[in-house]
């Protein structure tokens, strides 16, 4: 059983960055897809960035790219998503969750079997 535990989330000015780290415990990551999702009140989940761990391949959701980056650490117990140039419309929950199945990047929440608790993001001007 995977646990998932986000960190890093606050409060930060528009333009700022923050740090958000997911660790993992159970079992690593391995070969599996760590997503990020966040979502925001009276909205639906939305699919933020996610990495292959097997080679490192990244996607982005068109509304975060080249503002947010996302890796892991190698021992495969770590993933971040580094936010930068923040705005308002980012502020929202934000989760990490793991495909341990799939070889390929999806970004419906379903896909993904287990998931952390979030750990909230607030952007203000």
């Amino acid at each position: 059983q995977v646990q998932l535990v986000e960190s890093g989330g606050g409060s930060v000015q528009a333009g700022g960055s923050l740090r958000l780290s997911c660790a993992a415990s159970g079992r690593t990551f391995g070969t599996g897809i760590m997503g990020w999702f966040r979502q925001a009140p009276g909205t639906e989940y939305e699919f933020v960035a996610a990495l292959r761990w097997s080679d490192g391949f990244t996607y982005y959701a068109d509304s975060v790219k080249g503002r947010f980056t996302v890796s892991g650490d190698n021992a495969g117990n770590t993933g971040y998503l580094e936010m930068n140039s923040l705005k308002t419309e980012d502020t929202a929950v934000y989760y990490c969750a793991v495909d341990l199945t799939s070889l390929y990047i999806n970004i419906v929440t379903t896909a993904y079997d287990h998931w952390g608790r979030g750990t909230q993001v607030t952007v203000f001007l």
